[in-house]
């Protein structure tokens, strides 16, 4: 009797190994990159002393509750601003205009806040530099790509009705 509770407790033990290996297996073709980090953090700085007290930012309106109301009540009037040359089968060029510019500024302050986020200025502030730059660069870009299209071609919209129709 011994010889078989020993059998099968060997049994045992080599099916939960081969079941740990089998995982490994699964578990490392998920992990395919090294574990070394692919960009090095960047330097840290330390100002002060535990001690001292966190500066205030001085405040502005572009900044806290302000911005953030902007930008929902550019978000909410785009709703409208779609719906409306379709709703009421006219297309007018200055809705088309207010509709542009109305998507652009979304865009830009989207991307800005995205920029604000994720690229902090104390930190990496060139990076932070040419990311806002770019941003207003591409801005300008679009805008004057949006003006060019509305002048001589047919529209925003007209362009989203035909395509729609397509």
């Amino acid at each position: 009797m011994a010889s078989v509770a020993r059998s099968s407790a060997l049994l045992k033990q080599v099916a939960a190994k081969q079941s740990v290996a089998a995982t490994g297996l699964r578990v490392a073709t998920f992990h395919t990159t090294s574990r070394k980090s692919l960009l090095p953090p960047p330097p840290q700085r330390i100002e002060g002393t535990v001690n001292d007290p966190v500066e205030v930012p001085p405040t502005s309106p572009s900044h806290g509750s302000y911005h953030w109301t902007f930008d929902r009540v550019v978000a909410a009037g785009l709703i409208p601003l779609t719906v409306a040359p379709f709703a009421a089968g006219s297309l007018n060029p200055t809705m088309d205009a207010i509709l542009a510019a109305t998507i652009l500024i979304h865009s830009h302050t989207g991307f800005g806040n995205i920029i604000v986020d994720y690229v902090p200025s104390k930190r990496v502030p060139k990076a932070r530099k040419v990311f806002t730059w770019g941003l207003n660069a591409a801005t300008v870009l679009v805008g004057l790509a949006l003006y060019e299209f509305e002048t001589t071609d047919v529209g925003l919209t007209e362009t989203i009705k035909r395509v729609w129709k397509a």
